[in-house]
């Protein structure tokens, strides 16, 4: 198999540059709309796909994006590996605004959302255990180490619905419960990629404190833009470091930790599935299907 990379843009990062024979491409889903176009290129012979969370002209609220045709999107075109990049609140004072964060753990609040391809007439039950793959996570830290940001190596993403921001008493009871940092669209984006069997990381971008913070009160939009400003183009910078080191081999070994046999002890209907199934599952199941 070869490796084809997936990079999933979040606020601030809508477009991606100096990919060769890059266009932007319509993808269909049986889950509905992806957020936008797929734009598909390659660096020096590895594929890249990329696709801004929240459409390019981010017309999609967290809550609104379709993860599940995505994921779902990204699977069709041949993605391996997914690296998802985007904003959030810190929820600890040694997490600045301007920080990055690999996360290694999340905590789903969402409570609107579809979070699984696998229902009405189809079960899995996937391990998320450990939700980032822990050897491409490894390649996105020592990418960092080549740039002028300082990158959290691990922490724990509290996933809340959204669209607005925390009340002061549920941004103290998230850091009671030790989460360090909060976005809106960590999930199910996360549980969707695994389910999939794809490869994926997450790097947080640090906008704000949050409304815990007693020097910092509520959520200021105006800061959070500048930040988000300055955060897109290390963000940006990210990515080019982490291309060459991905490319080192195209050829895609079998994931350690296997994100990519998730499904091998998981799925559990038995017999043949309905038309309207198959079709909907021909991505993201098509390994275990075609037994």
């Amino acid at each position: 198999m070869t490796k084809v990379l997936g990079i999933i843009g979040g606020s601030g990062i809508y477009e991606i540059s100096d990919i060769e024979h890059g266009q932007w491409i319509n993808i269909e889903s049986p889950f509905g709309s992806p957020s936008d176009e797929l734009f598909i290129g390659e660096v020096d012979g590895l594929k890249i796909v990329f696709l801004p969370r929240h459409g390019r002209d981010h017309t999609h609220s967290p809550s609104s994006i379709n993860y599940r045709a995505n994921i779902d999107a990204l699977k069709r075109v041949g993605v391996t590996d997914i690296i998802s990049i985007g904003a959030c609140g810190s929820l600890r004072n040694e997490i600045a605004p301007g920080d990055f964060v690999l996360v290694d753990q999340f905590i789903d609040r969402t409570v609107s959302r579809e979070k699984t391809f696998f229902n009405d007439g189809a079960v899995a039950h996937v391990s998320v255990a450990k939700p980032t793959c822990t050897k491409l996570g490894e390649i996105v830290l020592k990418a960092s180490q080549c740039l002028d940001v300082k990158m959290h190596n691990g922490g724990t993403y509290l996933a809340m619905e959204g669209p607005q921001f925390s009340t002061l008493a549920e941004s103290n009871i998230y850091r009671s419960w030790r989460c360090d940092i909060i976005g809106m669209t960590g999930m199910p984006e996360a549980k969707l990629a695994r389910e999939a069997e794809i490869c994926y990381v997450t790097v947080s971008m640090v906008t704000d404190f949050d409304s815990w913070h007693p020097e910092h009160g509520e959520v200021d939009v105006k800061k959070i833009i500048k930040v988000l400003g300055e955060n897109s183009l290390n963000g940006f910078n990210l990515i080019k470091k982490i291309i060459p080191l991905l490319k080192s081999s195209l050829n895609r070994h079998p994931c350690i930790q296997g994100c990519d046999k998730a499904l091998e002890n998981a799925y559990l209907t038995r017999g043949d599935l309905s038309i309207s199934n198959k079709e909907k599952l021909s991505a993201v199941a098509a390994r275990i299907l075609s037994r």
